[in-house]
């Protein structure tokens, strides 16, 4: 495959595509595992379907329409979680549906045959255009930005709230901020995974550096490893197997968690019974 991708412009889109991808998972991921956010990012990711109908419709880039819908949907989600209280889950629930149906609704307006979003839904590393290349590059350059900038911030936010509000820290500012960034992320990782299993890419490297290590830097170190691991092992695989690539990378990751947590669950056990036993 080396030869291949030397010589052709798609497989290095692709390439480049993985590591970018795996550079705002492993960040953006390790916070939301951190902040059990997970379904909100799912109702964030699930909302973008909205605009990718919505750019095929009126004629922009889909990627466009869904970053505009992700922004969209991560603004109201957190507006309402901040003042609804306990509906917080009935809101991301309608947020996922209405994405979802607001995307059928728009390709049935459509004239003559309807696109193909499968590698939208699902993903498709292998026809990751230079357009989106770029648009993934800006918004993983902000990410990283936000964050690096923002570290010790992050760290109170997470990990200490009391000394969080000593120095000054908005809380809803911190909020708001982390669920622009996961709308951005989603964006980035929709063509390389889809939106239906972004949520596992997105919680697989940052679920098992977790169990590695609790230093939030080198928990984002190793998350950013392990997606470039199976971004670009998922993009191997489906090159030469000729299989989806969303799937591929899903897979990977889902087998690489599961095994992570049996050999950590396997090592608590062993520990006990050595203290047990001393």
């Amino acid at each position: 495959m080396l030869e291949a991708l030397l010589e052709y412009q798609f497989l290095q889109n692709a390439f480049y595509s993985g590591i970018l991808a795996s550079i705002v998972c492993g960040i953006i991921g390790v916070i939301i595992v951190e902040k059990k956010l997970v379904m909100m990012s799912g109702g964030i990711a699930h909302t973008a379907y909205g605009g990718v109908g919505l750019g095929y419709l009126v004629g922009f880039e889909p990627i466009v329409g869904a970053f505009l819908f992700s922004i969209g949907a991560a603004i109201g989600i957190g507006l309402i979680k901040r003042k609804g209280g306990g509906q917080t889950d009935v809101v991301i629930g309608l947020f996922w549906s209405l994405g979802m149906a607001l995307g059928i609704l728009f390709i049935a307006f459509m004239e003559g045959y309807p696109p193909d979003l499968t590698s939208y839904l699902f993903g498709s590393i292998l026809t990751v255009t230079k357009a989106d290349l770029h648009l993934m590059f800006c918004l993983t350059l902000l990410v990283v930005l936000v964050v690096t900038s923002l570290f010790n911030y992050w760290k109170a936010y997470l990990f200490d709230e009391e000394f969080a509000a000593i120095i000054g820290l908005k809380k809803n500012f911190m909020e708001y901020l982390l669920l622009v960034l996961v709308a951005m992320t989603i964006v980035v990782l929709i063509r390389v995974v889809g939106i239906i299993l972004v949520l596992a890419l997105l919680t697989a490297p940052a679920a098992i550096t977790a169990m590695m290590t609790s230093s939030l830097k080198k928990r984002m170190f190793y998350a950013i490893l392990f997606g470039m691991f199976f971004c670009l092992v998922g993009l191997w695989i489906s090159y030469t197997l000729n299989i989806a690539s969303g799937a591929a990378i899903v897979i990977l990751a889902a087998i690489c968690y599961f095994f992570s947590y049996m050999v950590n669950a396997f090592g608590k056990k062993m520990r006990r019974m050595h203290q047990q036993s001393s």
